[in-house]
């Protein structure tokens, strides 16, 4: 039993050196591969550079992130409430077999690959888009409506998980005292379930601003600051799949820079959901 328990915890180790030395080897080669362009470029001239045109020289990337946090917040602003509404719905509403069907199969979506949201965007979304608001149909509105699809599993699983372990007590401590079940909802249950529902959109966010084939189908690889919803714009992460292959030398150090900052973009996210985590402690 002992020499079991031992090869198990090598085991166990060895698993956590892999992935730590795999994180470790990815962020030294982007790091190692992007740098030389933010030197010759300069970071803030990189960041606030309002032209991408890599056959000019030109490496400014203010209109990729322009892009990726236009389409981000018109997904959070979609999915945020969808997201927690559906939560609650499954969590508080529903008896608990009906339940489980449908929180599995919002969780379904997240088992879909993102080139066939591109697809369903592409064929439906975009023709009526372009019906409804005008202009091509490729645009901020398209990306933001795919994308607030996509968060969905990782909100509502989240949500629904940190509200159903609000304590029963807290219920009917709300109900005893004369609150209605909307009440109770409001004023008790979301507020004492935060830290996990804080956590879920953060998460999500990175999962929004990190997506790559659906909206490099479907929000028209234009890199321009955006002035309208309608606008086509370019994602950081789009750019980087759709020109890796023909990029020259000068070129693709361009585009490891990119990666670089969206790296920093996500870790930041990431740092921040923890440390909800921690401050909050799950119920408070």
């Amino acid at each position: 039993m002992k020499t079991r328990e031992k090869i198990i915890e090598k085991l166990i180790f060895i698993s956590a050196v892999v992935s730590v030395a795999a994180v470790a080897l990815i962020t030294i080669f982007i790091f190692s591969s992007g740098m030389p362009a933010l030197k010759e470029t300069g970071l803030i001239n990189f960041i606030s550079g309002a032209t991408w045109s890599p056959t000019n020289g030109d490496y400014g990337i203010l209109p990729l992130i322009a892009g990726s946090l236009s389409v981000t917040i018109g997904s959070l602003i979609l999915g945020i409430p969808l997201g927690i509404g559906c939560a609650v719905f499954i969590a508080e509403i529903l008896d608990r077999r009906p339940a489980r069907f449908f929180q599995s199969a919002i969780e379904l979506l997240a088992g879909i690959p993102s080139v066939v949201y591109g697809f369903f965007g592409l064929v439906i979304l975009v023709p009526i888009v372009r019906q409804i608001f005008g202009g091509n149909g490729f645009s901020i509105i398209a990306g933001s409506v795919i994308l607030a699809i996509m968060i969905l599993p990782t909100i509502v699983s989240i949500s629904a998980n940190s509200i159903s372990a609000v304590p029963l007590e807290y219920r009917e401590a709300s109900l005893a005292l004369g609150a209605d079940k909307r009440q109770t909802i409001m004023k008790v249950i979301l507020p004492a379930a935060k830290s996990g529902i804080f956590s879920s959109v953060i998460l999500a966010m990175g999962r929004s601003i990190g997506e790559t084939m659906a909206v490099l189908l479907i929000t028209g690889n234009v890199a321009k600051v955006p002035g309208a919803l309608t606008d086509s714009v370019a994602t950081m992460t789009g750019t980087i799949a759709m020109e890796m292959s023909y990029a020259t030398p000068a070129h693709q150090q361009a585009l490891f820079a990119i990666g670089i900052v969206l790296f920093v973009i996500i870790m930041i996210l990431n740092g921040t959901a923890q440390l909800i985590m921690k401050r909050f402690g799950g119920l408070s």
